[in-house]
């Protein structure tokens, strides 16, 4: 959830008309471009799930399996810590890449869950996630405390599923479930809050259009992981 180390030195004054509409341009091209990068994963999820072949070459094959995880790994990092010195086309060019990844990623999720399932716990998902970014625009209460604490959080909770690997307690299952939700509900009100005013903070165009495909990345991902870990409660088997 990096927006990069870059150090950003306020802007000469534009008035307050050109930072409004500046940051209106930005946040339209953040949600735009989420909007196509789950598209990109929604297309790229249900491809590889309707192929038997596409299954057994990416999840039963190691090397491909782990090249992919580390492969989006890599990717998560390099564009926020690479953002000012990449350009806008690759910048974006990473995030459908990303987006694809994570799309071959989620595939078995259609594999082990009903349709329907899937369906409704995307709506529950995006009702939450529209409801707490738009709470992040709009509220005039300061965020970034609470991001620093999340982020603490992010980290124990990733613990928490890498020591539940080897334990499978269910009762802890549940736990990491219900952190999971509450995190992510929270990280996203505090995503959209910092891309709202790293817009307002730089008026120069291609740093502005760069932010929008890192603040696009990190509400990507809030989405994501809030679904999947809504899916844990919501979901039931295929028969």
């Amino acid at each position: 959830m990096e927006y990069g180390n870059q150090n950003m030195t306020p802007p000469p004054y534009y008035g307050h008309n050109a930072v409004y509409t500046q940051t209106n341009s930005v946040m339209k091209r953040v949600y735009f471009r989420m909007f196509i990068g789950m598209l990109i994963s929604a297309f790229c999820a249900l491809g590889v799930a309707s192929s038997p072949a596409a299954i057994q070459f990416f999840f039963q094959n190691q090397v491909v399996f782990w090249g992919l995880f580390i492969g989006m790994l890599v990717m998560a990092f390099v564009i926020p810590a690479r953002l000012t010195k990449m350009s806008t086309s690759t910048c974006l060019l990473l995030f459908c890449i990303f987006s694809a990844a994570m799309g071959i990623w989620l595939a078995p999720i259609f594999i082990i869950y009903k349709l329907g399932t899937i369906v409704y716990t995307f709506f529950i998902t995006a009702g939450t996630f529209g409801a707490m970014s738009i709470y992040g625009y709009f509220t005039k209460r300061d965020l970034t405390k609470f991001g620093t604490y999340m982020f603490m959080a992010l980290w124990g909770l990733i613990i928490a599923i890498v020591v539940n690997i080897f334990l499978k307690s269910s009762g802890l299952e549940w736990v990491i479930s219900i952190v999971g939700v509450l995190l992510f509900t929270g990280l996203t009100a505090y995503d959209t809050q910092m891309v709202k005013r790293l817009s307002a903070a730089n008026l120069e165009p291609q740093m502005a259009d760069k932010l929008a495909t890192m603040g696009a990345l990190n509400l990507y991902l809030d989405f994501i992981n809030l679904f999947l870990f809504i899916l844990r409660f919501f979901g039931a088997g295929r028969d």
